[in-house]
This record gives structure tokens, sequence and C-alpha cells, in this order.
């Protein structure tokens, strides 16, 4: 803390005479709004002012102003909603409106266990599977590719999977929304399909709760900071509480740890926030990628189904990393792919997985808007994309 704000020093790396250099970024919150304060170069030259704009949502979204408001007060509620006094019952009843406000929000008819992440709720949810044969889609996160090992279903060049190609199986895990690329899997067939064969379907929604309807499957997660709650916080969604075995004393006996009743109803509060905005993003990412095809980009998946929030995108030729090492340095945020595996230097497991080469792979980046985002945020990136394809 210094002067009553908080100062967090990130590491950068910005453009100076042709040169890259490793930088201290400072960023100082003032209340609810963080900016980039400034940068300074190692060698301390004069720092220049950089301009905060995000499009990365499909990593994580800023946390809703009145999401911030709700878990803030919702910190006087502590007692433990396992305890009986008066204290514990009346935390125990603020859960249990939440978990029906989150149904309702949802249209979900089925039970509502909290969980701390959406990667939580996948691993509950893919212990469902009674039997030996559980297979996952090959462009899944990798929270459920780590327990799919080689129990992989294809998908072809849109990244989709073909719903009469499906193998039999106990469980069938396909995401919803694929989180590098946006594309929206034909969950509706696929449902009927693996259901038709005794099988249970479970959905990462995390991407597209609260945008697009919920599918019809067996097992469905969600994940809070998607939606503009804190992060650690999500939700397994169950058709049957009868498909679970009982793992610990709390959630009605099916996931242990006293529950984040602050977080739960920070939960609630973004699932219950107007989303009439999604309709602006589809028209904000539709004159992207017009912009960006005229500057000879490609459009990952262009002829399918997506959420209008987000895109990735090829600059033949040009690393992505290149392009986020500028992005960065003109204070837009960006990713090449997941989040959760941006650090890795191998190239996209779900590029790979729709047929792409590995060099071809590693071009592609990732742009995601949300409800603030503007078309001078989207300006302010093309001017860097062009000075990457002009240079």
């Amino acid at each position: 803390m210094r002067n009553g704000r908080c100062d967090w020093s990130i590491p950068a790396m910005v453009p100076y005479q042709g040169h890259y250099r490793k930088a201290v970024r400072y960023i100082e919150s003032d209340g609810p709004k963080a900016t980039i304060a400034r940068v300074r170069l190692s060698s301390d030259l004069p720092a220049r002012p950089h301009a905060a704009i995000y499009l990365d949502h499909a990593a994580t979204v800023p946390i809703l102003p009145e999401v911030r408001a709700v878990v803030a007060e919702a910190m006087a509620c502590w007692a433990n909603p396992s305890s009986v006094h008066a204290a514990g019952r009346a935390a125990r009843a603020a859960l249990e409106d939440a978990r029906g406000r989150v149904a309702a929000a949802l249209g979900w008819s089925g039970a509502v266990i909290f969980t701390g992440s959406a990667t939580e709720a996948l691993a509950l949810g893919w212990g469902a599977g009674k039997g030996a044969h559980q297979f996952a889609s090959a462009v899944e996160h990798t929270a459920v590719l780590r327990h799919a090992g080689e129990s992989i279903i294809a998908v072809d060049s849109e990244g989709l999977v073909d719903p009469d190609g499906l193998p039999r199986a106990d469980l069938v895990a396909v995401q919803h929304v694929n989180n590098e690329t946006g594309i929206i899997q034909p969950l509706d067939r696929i449902a009927a399909g693996v259901q038709a064969g005794g099988g249970l379907l479970l959905a990462d929604c995390a991407q597209s709760a609260g945008k697009v309807p919920l599918p019809p499957a067996d097992l469905i997660a969600i994940a809070g900071h998607k939606l503009g709650a804190p992060p650690g916080i999500g939700a397994l969604l169950v058709r049957d509480l009868a498909l679970l075995a009982p793992s610990g004393g709390q959630e009605r006996g099916y996931r242990p740890g006293t529950e984040n009743l602050p977080y739960i109803l920070g939960l609630v509060t973004a699932l219950e926030a107007d989303h009439d905005w999604l309709a602006g993003a589809a028209t904000l990412r539709g004159w992207l990628e017009g912009q960006l095809r005229e500057l000879g980009l490609e459009v990952i998946a262009a002829d399918v189904a997506r959420v209008p929030t987000l895109g990735a995108y090829r600059l033949p030729g040009t690393a992505a990393t290149t392009l986020l090492i500028r992005c960065d340095a003109a204070g837009i945020a960006i990713s090449a792919g997941s989040a959760c595996a941006s650090g890795s230097i191998s190239p996209s497991h779900v590029m790979r997985a729709m047929g792409l080469g590995a060099a071809t792979a590693r071009e592609v980046f990732r742009v995601s808007i949300g409800r603030e985002t503007t078309r001078a945020d989207l300006e302010a990136l093309l001017a860097v994309v062009r000075s990457v394809v002009t240079r």
C-alpha cells in the first residue's frame, strides 16, 4: 500500500529502439477501477502512459461492480451454514436461496452443487461415470483431458464432434463452447446419441453459461469468473443426484468443504446481471472480423456457430507471440489460446486437433470481448495488427 493505493509490479516486455527490453508495469488501483499507470524500462527511461484495453474475457471477466458490492455485504454473513444455531441457520437460508436462484437464472430443473471452480466441478462430474468406458473430445479443456487419457473423440477441421460417430460409452465429455475458438458443439444431437446408448453427457459450460441456453446434458460445469464473479467459485449442475457417489460432508454430502457463501452470492448476482450487451458483442465481433480479413488474416471456424464474444484468428507467417508482445506493449490484452496453457511452448492442442500443423497453430491468437468493450478498443487492436502486417 502507498498513500492508500494498492500497487502491483508485473514484468512485461516493451519495444525500445527496435528491441524488447525488460520492464516493470505498475498497476495502481484507486477504488473499484484499476488502471495501468506507467511502464518503466529497466534502464530507467522515462515512463510513458498506457491505456488498458482488455480483450481476454475468455480467460476471466472483470468482477462486476454489483458483484463486488454483494460479496462485500455478504462478508457480514460469516456463520457456517452447517451450524444449527441462529446465525448458521441464517447462512443456510441464504445458501439455499442462492441455489434456487442459480437454477432459475440458468433454466435448470436439476440439482446445483457449489464448487470452488469449474475444474473441480468437471472432476466431480467425471466421477459419475461408473464404468470403464469414458471419453472426451479432443478439444476439451485440459481439466477434462487429464482424466480421459487416450480415450479421445476426434473432431473435424472446424473443431466439431460428429454426433453420428460417437463411441458407446458410460460417460462422454464435450464442451458446449470451446474456450479457444468459440465454436458451439451440437450438444442437442450429441446428448441424444450418448443417452440413447445408456451413457451420460458431461458438458463444460464455462464459456457458454449466461450466453446461450444450457444443453440437455446430465452434468454441467460452470465457472463464476467467466461471468463476472470472483475466481474461486463454480458449480456442477446435476440432472439426478443419484448419478453421483457421496464424497463429503457439505453440499448434500457430494462435496467436502465449508461453502463460500459470499462468493456463491457473487455467482448468483453475476448470473442475474443484464445480458443485453451480447447483441452488441456480436456486432462488434462481426466488424472486427471483416477488418481482419481485409488485412489478410484467417478467421478460425468462421462458417460454424460460435458465441458472439470469442474468436480465434491466424496471421499467416507471424507467430502469435509476436502480436501478443506488441499488443501488451500498447496496453492491449489478448491471448494465444487458453490462459491455462498459454505459458506452454507447445502449440495449442485445440488447433492441432482441428488439423493445423504445429507452425500454423502457433500463428493463432484469441480475442474475446466483454460488456465494456467498445469499437475504439478494437480499432486500437487493429492498429497493432496493421503494424505487424506491414512491418
